[in-house]
């Protein structure tokens, strides 16, 4: 039964749209309810994230297709999801039941126009992995090379389609009832992550970018990228060199074979930095599921479905980010930002620009470490509520940038935790800057901090003072103002949405004599038309204290 839903169009949208709903109510009514934030509060609001991330990645589990690569994407995406949701759905990974292998080898022999005698001397019938994308299986070649063979999984581009519907359902009402819809371009993100999940559908992709990382690194000795066997390899069939190995962070086997694990950290340190620094493509997933040790101490980096990209101008951009770190020039950072598409146009560039200034100068070289901390955590908490008040998204590339640089870091202290990450890291970087500008961006720098030493800390505080209480207090004011906006207007759609519901049973029971069903819903049509009415009125009187606040175009 299950199985047969999992296909069923409006059974998929409907448990999706109204996850989205239930968790846009839950979070409405928490902030609804809790008047003071206080560490209890915060415990309770984490709590409650835990629980509706695990919720996600249980459905998502469960049926599979656009839930499992959307809970991924949504992992590197810290510019505007909570920390406690993040950190429930960074382990999400693809749990899948394996399909029966009669489907796989009908799509192979659909796919190669043959049947698999013709290519294949032996194969496996029971697959080695399973996700929900594709199967692997373990196979010979007619010349006894060992093979995988991935093969797409049955239905998957008509499950994807079906999604991508209820996907845009859910982004249109994020947009409309709740502040995503000013913070980040929700329409923009939806076509990016079409586009990419679109492309993880078409194995030809994954063809490329294996054979562009073979030829890029073909002379680095330590690294092992599979060879693909082009002949084979469709858009839903792919065909590439066994590779034999344990996990990158199988400790035992590493000691077993007597590896060197600062050599393996270093090994895939230089492989992720060369990559991290220059223009080309990266790895976009480095989990230990990928990355493999051989006996011999080569690396072998595994499926290139998710990669992303850095252009000549990322280079640019994130050397002028650099640069206005390190003189302390925040106008450059705002605009460098601004041109890698960081700030939407309606950005407070000015407020934004201020707070970097003030929280650099307030912890640049741990000026403040005598401050008492209540007032650190203070400013620490309103620069955060500033820039997550600020309509600031990651793109998509970079957003997987940033995870795949945080999944390195990881697995990096985990293969070696002595690991000294900015000594390996500083000449390469130096090299990458360029000697030349670093050196006068350091320069610069001195200079600065030799003509007013005294005078960094005293200014940085009166910066933030001269904010005033009284602004920082009307912000939250006007923030929580803006949310009771959004809960309002959700309420009031959700219970007119139900009065039609209610109508159309009113309407069916009394045309077909089921007049006990319709006096029911009548009923309930009733007392949801008073509650309307009820939050119309709040809703207006809610409005007008904004109109007097002075704030009606917030």
């Amino acid at each position: 039964m299950e199985k047969a839903r999992k296909y069923n169009f409006f059974y998929r949208n409907t448990v999706i749209v109204w996850m989205a709903v239930k968790f846009i109510f839950q979070l409405y009514f928490f902030s609804f309810t809790h008047r003071i934030w206080d560490d209890r509060t915060v415990r309770q609001w984490n709590r409650m994230l835990a629980d509706m991330a695990s919720e996600f990645r249980e459905t998502a589990v469960r049926l599979g297709g656009v839930l499992v690569k959307v809970g991924q994407f949504l992992s590197t995406r810290s510019d505007f999801l909570p920390e406690a949701f993040i950190r429930e759905l960074t382990g999400l990974v693809d749990q899948v039941s394996a399909m029966p292998f009669e489907i796989s080898k009908e799509l192979m022999e659909e796919e190669w126009n043959s049947s698999l005698d013709k290519n294949l001397k032996t194969i496996e019938p029971e697959s080695i992995a399973s996700a929900s994308i594709g199967e692997v299986y373990r196979a010979e070649l007619k010349d006894g090379t060992k093979v995988a063979v991935k093969v797409q999984r049955h239905r998957v581009r008509e499950i994807f389609r079906k999604d991508f519907v209820a996907l845009k359902m859910v982004f249109w009402i994020i947009k409309v009832f709740t502040n995503f819809g000013r913070k980040a371009d929700l329409t923009a993100l939806y076509k990016e992550l079409v586009r990419v999940m679109d492309r993880e559908l078409d194995f030809r992709q994954e063809l490329k970018y294996g054979n562009y990382f073979l030829e890029r690194y073909r002379n680095m000795p330590s690294i092992h990228i599979p060879s693909y066997y082009n002949h084979l390899c469709t858009s839903r069939v792919l065909v590439m060199d066994w590779v034999e190995g344990a996990k990158i962070t199988d400790v035992q086997y590493v000691n077993e074979q007597r590896l060197n694990p600062e050599q393996l950290a270093r090994t895939l340190f230089d492989f992720y930095i060369d990559q991290f620094l220059h223009p080309g493509y990266f790895h976009a997933d480095p989990h230990a599921g990928n990355i493999l040790v051989q006996e011999n101490g080569k690396i072998a980096i595994l499926d290139f479905g998710m990669v992303g990209e850095i252009s000549k101008q990322d280079t640019v951009y994130f050397k002028r980010v650099a640069r206005g770190f390190i003189t302390d020039d925040y106008q450059l950072m705002i605009d460098a930002l601004e041109d890698m598409d960081f700030l939407l146009p309606n950005a407070d560039k000015v407020k934004l620009e201020k707070a970097i200034r003030q929280a650099l100068d307030l912890y640049q070289d741990g000026s403040l470490k005598e401050m008492d901390s209540d007032t650190m955590a203070q400013i620490a908490d309103e620069f955060k509520m500033m820039v997550q008040e600020q309509p600031i998204q990651l793109p998509a590339d970079y957003a997987y940038f940033a995870r795949a640089v945080s999944i390195i870091a990881g697995l990096l202290y985990a293969i070696y935790p002595e690991m000294d990450i900015e000594k390996w890291a500083k000449p390469q970087v130096k090299k990458w800057f360029g000697y030349r500008n670093l050196a006068e961006a350091v320069a610069k720098q001195k200079a600065k901090e030799t003509a007013e030493p005294v005078l960094a800390l005293p200014r940085a505080m009166l910066k933030w003072l001269e904010n005033g209480e009284k602004d920082r207090e009307w912000d939250k004011i006007k923030q929580e103002l803006r949310l009771k906006h959004h809960f309002y207007l959700f309420l009031e759609t959700i219970s007119f949405i139900m009065v039609l519901i209610g109508a159309g049973v009113i309407f069916y029971g009394y045309t077909t004599g089921l007049t006990g069903i319709a006096v029911t819903a009548l009923s309930a049509v009733a007392v949801l038309v008073f509650f309307i009415i009820i939050l119309f009125y709040k809703h207006y009187r809610m409005i007008q204290f904004r109109k007097r606040g002075g704030v009606a175009n917030e």
